[in-house]
């Protein structure tokens, strides 16, 4: 949904629609605006995947006899690390362009040589961008925002833990 060059010079990459329809097609960022059961269930495996790929490497690198417990906990521990830095990335990107959606003006550069023009939105193209931004994109930023904070809570959760045992 490209706007012609006349009525809008910003280039066809840096557009805020056009970023979000390829930051919607991506792989990495196009679970996290699915369905509530299909983004669980999404979270659930990657923790699963990440749980399992990583106890055997956690295992081997600390070669004392320690309790089994701390080995699950460290590899929490870890899990819950990379699914921050996940989540930590999603909502960076969303933001990103949400913002881009939601603001009357736009900074751009044409050439790529640091010379950059600020484009005043049309009322049209505004409207709909807002509304794309408000309607679509912040109920899953808050919900990205609110699954990171989860993880953040179940580390020092895991923190906690690993000192008491």
């Amino acid at each position: 949904m490209c706007i012609s060059k006349k009525i809008c010079p910003v280039p066809f990459d840096q557009q805020p629609l056009n970023e979000y329809f390829a930051l919607k097609e991506s792989k990495f960022f196009s679970w996290s605006i699915c369905d509530k059961k299909t983004y669980f269930l999404t979270i659930c495996y990657l923790s699963i995947t990440l749980f399992i790929s990583l106890y055997p490497i956690i295992f081997f690198l600390i070669l004392k006899k320690q309790n089994l417990m701390k080995y699950f906990i460290i590899d929490s521990l870890f899990v819950n690390i990379i699914l921050i830095l996940i989540f930590l990335r999603l909502y960076l990107g969303w933001s990103y362009v949400t913002k881009r959606l939601l603001s009357a003006t736009i900074f751009y550069e044409e050439s790529g040589w640091y010379d950059g023009q600020i484009w005043i939105k049309t009322a049209e193209s505004l409207i709909q961008d807002r509304l794309i931004g408000l309607y679509e994109l912040v109920p899953f930023l808050q919900r990205i925002k609110y699954t990171g904070f989860f993880f953040i809570i179940f580390l020092f959760f895991d923190i906690v833990v690993f000192y008491l045992l």
